[in-house]
């Protein structure tokens, strides 16, 4: 059995004081926990991080870490890489839950971390859902992290960002953790037939299909494989097997594949053809076949932004309230504001014109990129600038006739352009009215010159 291991790149089994067999069953252990890897370079989906030229390699060359905050979903591997990260720096290594630990906890530790150190010891503190600390439990860990009594990991499935104090985040650095994609996935579950010695029962779309069931969590596919692996079958279970064993329904189509694109798109497509029907329709398939409803939600804000735009500015106010209703409600309550969301988006009136107009601006940036703005627009804070002209010159609109001086803002040596070009539908009529209106002053302007 030691060759599966060594091909699934597992480490070896554990070992008691004299070399025999750990006390404990292993098989007791859940499968997942026995098939955390050994070596940091075993961590699959993340080589972004775990590679030899990676923030973590370069740390572990250096022989010395700094403190870290491990952005990423469930099921990617956040608390392995901590436990090997500590074991490749030779930095002994504590654990904690913020769900289970209070005040009296973190002292405990913070103490043993204090007489290793004395000692010439390294700790290395991981706290697992850091977010669920509150702002004062947070700055507990300030002074410790600062004088070198820990180095500390943190774990968070949320936005650092919105959910730990500035303080802290100014010194850890971020890293952000994959979803785990089905390559990633197959690793682990070739890994776990390795580990015990036989493949999963499951027809080829099956075995697609428990990929999709995980939605990029190798602890949940782990969960799911162990069970189908303890099930003693004579043929290979189907998708309606596998959704009969498992209890939970199999997506009608692959969310990494052909199918998964094939929906957004015809989603897509019904709004922007504003076909409200056609559109509920496909997002009520893309439900049905398992797709996230956040995955959805933020689809429709690309849609408002790229399709209405400035033709109905409400548009990504809808979607965004869409994807933050579901992110509140979660399902099946939220599913409903996301249908409210496609209907109006479906109904508005479309135009791209604001998504042109951008792309127009960032190819002629591209191309001009290093010419300044006229001197009549720039500040001039000192003596010296204003002797070379800076500001001279500048019309303060709100002090011309009709509020608008028509100066030009484009650099001198280039010639104006026009990027945005309103279609006139929905609120761009009125915006189309504006810019004719500012067109004729300009004009008047340069001929009272």
């Amino acid at each position: 059995m030691s060759d599966l291991f060594e091909a699934a790149g597992l480490g070896p089994k554990p070992k008691g004081a004299a070399g025999e067999p750990a006390a404990v069953d292993d098989r007791a252990r859940p499968l997942a926990d026995r098939l955390r890897p050994a070596r940091l370079e075993d961590v699959v989906g993340q080589d972004h991080l775990v590679g030899p030229d990676s923030p973590l390699g370069r740390m572990i060359r250096a022989g010395r870490l700094s403190s870290l905050i491990l952005w990423g979903p469930p099921g990617t591997g956040k608390t392995t890489i901590a436990r090997l990260l500590a074991a490749a720096a030779g930095y002994d290594y504590e654990q904690i839950s913020a769900i289970f630990s209070g005040v009296a906890d973190l002292k405990k530790v913070f103490e043993a971390a204090r007489q290793r150190r004395r000692m010439g010891r390294r700790t290395l503190l991981f706290v697992d859902e850091i977010h669920r600390f509150n702002r004062a439990q947070q700055d507990g860990f300030l002074p410790f992290v600062e004088d070198g009594t820990v180095v500390l990991v943190g774990a968070t499935t949320e936005n650092p960002s919105f959910e730990l104090n500035a303080a802290l985040l100014s010194r850890a650095q971020v890293l952000v953790l994959n979803r785990l994609e089905a390559p990633a996935l197959e690793l682990l579950l070739a890994r776990a037939e390795a580990l015990l010695g036989k493949p999963l029962p499951l027809t080829p779309p099956a075995r697609a299909a428990l990929l999709d069931m995980a939605d990029g969590d190798g602890r949940y596919l782990l969960n799911l494989a162990e069970e189908l692996l303890t099930l003693e079958v004579t043929d290979a279970l189907d998708i309606e097997g596998l959704t009969e064993i498992v209890q939970r329904r199999a997506p009608l189509y692959d969310k990494a594949q052909e199918g998964h694109y094939n929906l957004i798109s015809a989603l897509h497509k019904s709004m922007r053809g504003s076909d409200v029907d056609a559109a509920l329709y496909w997002y009520a398939r893309m439900l049905a076949g398992g797709e996230g409803p956040l995955y959805i939600a933020r689809r429709l804000v690309r849609f408002a932004v790229e399709d209405i735009g400035i033709a109905d500015p409400q548009a990504l106010v809808v979607a965004n309230a869409a994807k933050d209703a579901y992110d509140f409600l979660g399902s099946p309550e939220g599913e409903l504001a996301i249908a409210n969301a496609v209907i109006y988006l479906a109904t508005a009136p479309k135009s791209n014109a604001a998504y042109t107009a951008y792309k127009g601006a960032v190819a002629a940036a591209r191309e001009t990129g290093s010419l300044m703005p006229p001197k009549h627009i720039l500040n001039a804070p000192t003596r010296m600038m204003k002797d070379m002209g800076y500001g001279a010159g500048y019309a303060y609109d709100h002090d011309t006739a009709d509020n608008f001086s028509g100066q030009d803002y484009f650099p001198e040596s280039m010639e104006r352009q026009k990027f945005y070009d309103p279609k006139g539908l929905g609120f761009e009529s009125e915006i189309n009215r504006r810019l004719e209106r500012w067109a004729d002053l300009r004009r008047k302007r340069r001929e009272e010159k």
